[in-house]
């Protein structure tokens, strides 16, 4: 999911299940592109928690916006690239 693009329609969502009366509201993104006024959008959104993967190094972009979080999978990347190369389980790191 794009921020740059989606950005107002997830907050714009966040907000519309604020008013159905939603006490909270966690967003979880795999690759999350944080551009133009992305940021800004999402910390003065109702969303509680943002959640993004450090497929893309978001952590100068985000600044002090508390509600938006990274949260690191390289070493899983990592992980799995190696079991692929050498023909190994890649679902026994699920296990």
């Amino acid at each position: 999911m794009i921020l740059s693009t989606l950005g107002g329609t997830i907050v714009n969502a966040a907000k519309m299940l604020k008013s159905r009366g939603a006490k909270e509201i966690h967003v979880y993104i795999t690759h999350g592109v944080l551009s133009g006024d992305a940021v800004k959008k999402i910390k003065n959104s109702p969303i509680k928690n943002l959640v993004i993967t450090d497929t893309i190094d978001n952590s100068k972009k985000i600044g002090n916006a508390k509600n938006i979080q990274i949260l690191s999978i390289s070493n899983l990347l990592g992980e799995a690239l190696k079991r692929i190369s050498n023909s190994t389980s890649v679902s026994d790191l699920f296990k």
